[in-house]
């Protein structure tokens, strides 16, 4: 069927050009567009944080309650938490902004977050080094099992932030040197003397984790073997009888 003009066929139409919207709705939408785009000012302010974030805050009080500010300044060294606003140190996503760049960070965090459980598991699945810090009178995170399991999964060495219980629960701390051998060293000694599982999992993460071994384990040939294969120059740790077997 031929259609007489101007009428467009339909199977045409998505072809046609998109009218152009009214003046006053042109005009409207340039001024939200002009508004979400930082001025030049702005932009070089953005700019200097994100080279150096912890010097502009430091000397810069009229910017410490500035969000989007802070926000930059955390990203690219945390501790320039330290210098934020009271009200932002309360911002949960400043807040783990600031930690996921370094776990001292939560330090400087509002009493009202540490203190909350959820968000110190957020923290430590962001750093696990957070759990550090992860108390306040009347909650310390350091000694709650799942929090500490979190932290030890994302950061082996979290483990040496953890309450001394918590650093003799083979769970924890086999976690812990599956994710980096080097935290054998605070494993309770118990568990570096007499589990051979536990120092096992940790030679084959990393094999120098030998030299943190205790007794006759540092000397048990599969266990040496495994720390070899891993790290070669590993052998240094074993006694002479192993290394000349």
């Amino acid at each position: 069927q031929v259609c007489p003009a101007p009428c467009v066929a339909i199977s045409d139409r998505r072809a046609l050009p998109t009218p152009a919207p009214p003046a006053s709705a042109r005009h409207r939408t340039a001024l939200r567009a002009a508004s979400r785009r930082p001025s030049a000012t702005e932009a070089a302010l953005l700019e200097k944080t994100r080279r150096d974030g912890m010097a502009l805050l430091s000397g810069r009080e009229d910017l410490r309650n500035n969000r989007e500010v802070v926000l930059e300044a955390v990203k690219e060294n945390g501790d320039a938490l330290r210098w934020a606003s009271g009200g932002l140190k309360q911002d949960r996503q400043v807040v783990l902004a600031a930690v996921h760049r370094s776990g001292g960070a939560l330090a400087h965090a509002a009493d009202s977050l540490k203190g909350d459980r959820g968000f110190a598991l957020e923290a430590v699945r962001s750093n696990g080094r957070s759990l550090y810090h992860a108390h306040i009178t009347g909650a310390d995170f350091r000694k709650d099992r799942g929090v500490v399991l979190e932290a030890v999964r994302q950061n082996g060495n979290a483990l040496y932030d953890a309450h001394a219980d918590l650093q003799k629960d083979r769970e924890v701390v086999l976690a812990a040197v599956r994710q980096t051998g080097d935290a054998l060293f605070y494993a309770h000694k118990d568990l570096r003397k007499n589990d051979k599982e536990v120092v096992l999992e940790a030679v084959r993460q990393n094999g120098k984790a030998l030299f943190y071994a205790l007794g006759d384990l540092r000397n048990d040939r599969e266990v040496v073997l495994e720390a070899v294969r891993q790290k070669g120059d590993s052998l240094k740790w074993a006694s002479e009888d192993v290394r000349y077997d």
